[in-house]
C-alpha cells in the first residue's frame, strides 16, 4: 500500500468515526431524553479523546511528510489534512476532550434556561465554554489573533479584521434601506393557527421540492433547526408553531440548503477531507439561495400560496398581497425570524459580542447588558425577555465562537451566485411558478455542491459566479426587491 493509500485509509476510518460523533448530537438534539444528559456528555467526552488522538497520530506528519500528491484531488486531500493536522496537534488533548464535555451540559442548560428566561442559570457554564474557547484559541493562534483562528475552524483563511471591513461596506447600505422601508406602511401580519400537522406535511413536501433525498435523510423537531451528517446519511430538523407556518416553512428550505450540499456532494468523496462542504460560509451560501432567492422570490411564492390554501383553507390573505406577506420587512427579536434587510444587522450584532469575548474585552457576566444595549442602539426598542436576546441562540452554549459571521458570508456568496444563476438560467422564474426548482438547484449541483471541499472556499465561489465574492450583487439584490415591494 502507497503511503497515499495508508493516510486516505487511515483518514476514512477517522471520519467514519467523525460520523458517528455527530449522530450522538444529533440525538442528543431531538430524540434523547433529559435525564441522559450527564451520561451523553461523557460519550462526547470518550468520542472527543479518541478523535483528538487520531487526528493527531504522529504517522499522519510522516505521511505528509513523504507523499507528493499526483493528481488535483490528491493535492486537495493533503491541503486539507496538512491544515488540519498543523491545528489540531496544537490543541492538548485535555482540551479537546474538556470542550466536549463541557458543551455537551452546556446545551442542555441552555435549552432549560431559554425555556425557563434564567440566564443566570446558564452562565456559570457559559463562562467554562467561553474560558475553554479562549484556551484553544490562544494555543492555536500563537503570536496572531485568536478570534481569527477560531473562525479560520469555520471559513478557513477568513479574519476578525476582515469580516469587520466587510461589515463596514455592508451596514451604511442595509441601514438606510431599513429606515427607508420602515418609513412606509407594512402589509399586514399574518394572523391565525395553522396546523401542526399541516406544517409539517407542507415540510415535508418543500424538503423534496427542492431536491431533499429522504432516502438518505429524515426530518425531526428541535428547538433549533439544524442540518447534520454528510454522504449517506443526512439529517435535518425543523420546527411549527401554531400562529408562525413561515417559521417551519422557512427553516425547513433553509435546512434543506445544507443538506442538499452534502447530499449533491461527488460520492467519490465520500469519507474524505473532500466528501463535506468546503466552508460554513460556502454552506449557508446554499441555504440562503435556496430559502430566499427561491423560496421567497415573487414566482416562488406564488406556487407556495397554492400549497398553503390546499393545507390550511382561506388564511385572510389574497396570492396578490402574499408575496409581500412573506418578505415583510419588521420589528423583531430573533435572528432566525429576521427578513433578509435586517438579518445581517442580527449577525453584525453577535460578532462584535463574541469578538469581545473572546478578546477579553467582555465578561462572561457582562454579556446580557451589552446584548441588550446594543440591540436597543441598533434596531431602537428594548429586548423584552432572554429568549428574545442572549439566550435565543443555540451556538455559544455548543462553543462554536466564529461561527456567526459565516451567515453573513453566506448572504454575500449567495448574492454573487444568484446573479450568475439568473444570468445562465434565464427562465428560471417560468419554472419556480410551477414549483420546479430544479434549474436553480441542479446549476448550483453542478457549479458549488459536486465539488465538495476540491477548492477553497472563495475559489468555488468565484469559478460559480465568475467574478471573486464581493457583497454589491446581495446589496443590489436587496434594495431592488424590496423597492419593488415598498415602492420605494
Amino acid at each position: 500500500m502507497s503511503d497515499y493509500n495508508a493516510l486516505m485509509a487511515f483518514v476514512r476510518e477517522t471520519e467514519a468515526l467523525s460520523q458517528v460523533a455527530g449522530r450522538l448530537g444529533w440525538d442528543q438534539e431531538t430524540m434523547m431524553p433529559d435525564g441522559a444528559t450527564p451520561q451523553r456528555a461523557e460519550e462526547h467526552a470518550a468520542m472527543a479523546s479518541v478523535l483528538h488522538a487520531r487526528h493527531t497520530d504522529p504517522r499522519i506528519g510522516d505521511w505528509l511528510a513523504r507523499i507528493t500528491p499526483e493528481t488535483d484531488v490528491e493535492r486537495a486531500n493533503l491541503r486539507h489534512l496538512r491544515r488540519s493536522y498543523a491545528r489540531t496537534v496544537k490543541v492538548p488533548a485535555r482540551l479537546a476532550t474538556e470542550l466536549a464535555r463541557t458543551t455537551s451540559l452546556a446545551h442542555r442548560v441552555w435549552a432549560k434556561a431559554r425555556a425557563e428566561e434564567d440566564v443566570q442559570s446558564f452562565l456559570p457554564l457559559l463562562e467554562q465554554v467561553v474560558a475553554l474557547r479562549r484556551e484553544e484559541a490562544a494555543a492555536v493562534a500563537g503570536d496572531t489573533d485568536p478570534y481569527s483562528a477560531l473562525l479560520d475552524d469555520y471559513e478557513p483563511e477568513a479574519t476578525g479584521d476582515g469580516i469587520a471591513t466587510l461589515f463596514d461596506t455592508m451596514r451604511p447600505r442595509l441601514v438606510a434601506l431599513r429606515a427607508a422601508i420602515l418609513d412606509r406602511p407594512a402589509p399586514p401580519a399574518l394572523d391565525g393557527n395553522f396546523d401542526h400537522a399541516g406544517q409539517l406535511d407542507l415540510a415535508r413536501t418543500l424538503a423534496l421540492t427542492f431536491g431533499y433525498d429522504l432516502g438518505h435523510g429524515r426530518i425531526d423537531t428541535a428547538v433549533h433547526p439544524f442540518s447534520s451528517g454528510s454522504g449517506l446519511d443526512v439529517r435535518i430538523t425543523t420546527r411549527a408553531e401554531a400562529t408562525d407556518p413561515f417559521n417551519c416553512i422557512y427553516s425547513t428550505i433553509h435546512e434543506v440548503g445544507h443538506a442538499a450540499y452534502e447530499q449533491n456532494i461527488d460520492r467519490a468523496y465520500l469519507l474524505t477531507p473532500l466528501g463535506a462542504g468546503v466552508s460554513m460560509g460556502v454552506h449557508e451560501s446554499q441555504s440562503r439561495i435556496y430559502e430566499n432567492q427561491l423560496g421567497r422570490s415573487r414566482a416562488f411564492c406564488g406556487w407556495l400560496y397554492g400549497q398553503m390554501r390546499d393545507r390550511f383553507g382561506d388564511f385572510g390573505v389574497g396570492e396578490e398581497g402574499f408575496w409581500a406577506l412573506v418578505n415583510r420587512v419588521s420589528d423583531g427579536f430573533i435572528r432566525t425570524e429576521a427578513d433578509e434587510v435586517q438579518y445581517n444587522l442580527h449577525v453584525m450584532l453577535r460578532f462584535d459580542l463574541e469578538r469581545a469575548l473572546i478578546a477579553g474585552d467582555l465578561a462572561v457576566g457582562d454579556l446580557e447588558a451589552a446584548w441588550n444595549d446594543r440591540f436597543a442602539a441598533d434596531f431602537g426598542f428594548a429586548v423584552d425577555k432572554p429568549s428574545n436576546g442572549v439566550l435565543q441562540d443555540v451556538h455559544w452554549s455548543e462553543g462554536l465562537f466564529g461561527y456567526f459571521p459565516t451567515y453573513s458570508l453566506g448572504n454575500v456568496y449567495a448574492g454573487c451566485l444568484h446573479q450568475a444563476l439568473r444570468r445562465d438560467v434565464p427562465q428560471l422564474d417560468a419554472a419556480l411558478a410551477q414549483g420546479r426548482t430544479a434549474p436553480a438547484t441542479d446549476w448550483l449541483r453542478e457549479n458549488v455542491q459536486r465539488h465538495g471541499g476540491l477548492y477553497r472556499p472563495a475559489e468555488v465561489i468565484t469559478q460559480a459566479a465568475g467574478m471573486a465574492p464581493t457583497a454589491e450583487p446581495l446589496l443590489d439584490y436587496l434594495e431592488a426587491k424590496f423597492g419593488a415591494i415598498y415602492g420605494l
